[in-house]
Formats: C-alpha cells, structure tokens, sequence
C-alpha cells in the first residue's frame, strides 16, 4: 500500500500531476464492461432524461455554468 506520509511530501503541483497520471492510467485500462451500471441507476438516467425532454426539468447554458463557476 501507498503511504500517504510519503505523498504529502510532495510538492501540490507534483500531487496533481500524480493524480492526473492516476487518472489516465485508469482511463486506458478501462473496458466498455466495466463502465456498466446498475439498473436502478438507468432507471433514473431515463427518469432524468424523460424530465428533461418534457421541460420539467429546466438547463443552463455552458456560458450560464462558466459565468456560476467565477462568481466569488
């Protein structure tokens, strides 16, 4: 196993280069099987999508969500 003491004395930058290397490993080693979910929770993506094409459920725009994102 790891030792996080070990990774904390890592600079942030060197960190998040880890966890972006982590992330890229995972990334290509995954398989369409393993990305499979649980038919409950295909059961609410469909529930989610039938509220969104009926207008129930209202979207932002991507320039709606950047301008959210820099508010202080």
């Amino acid at each position: 196993m790891i030792d996080i003491t070990e990774i904390r004395k890592l600079s942030v930058d060197e960190r998040l280069e880890m966890v972006e290397a982590i992330w890229d490993s995972i990334a290509e080693d995954t398989t369409p099987s393993d990305l499979k979910i649980s038919t409950k929770e295909k059961e609410e993506v469909l529930r989610r999508y039938e509220e969104y094409k009926s207008g129930e459920q209202s979207t932002y725009s991507w320039e709606d969500v950047v301008m959210y994102a820099k508010e202080p």
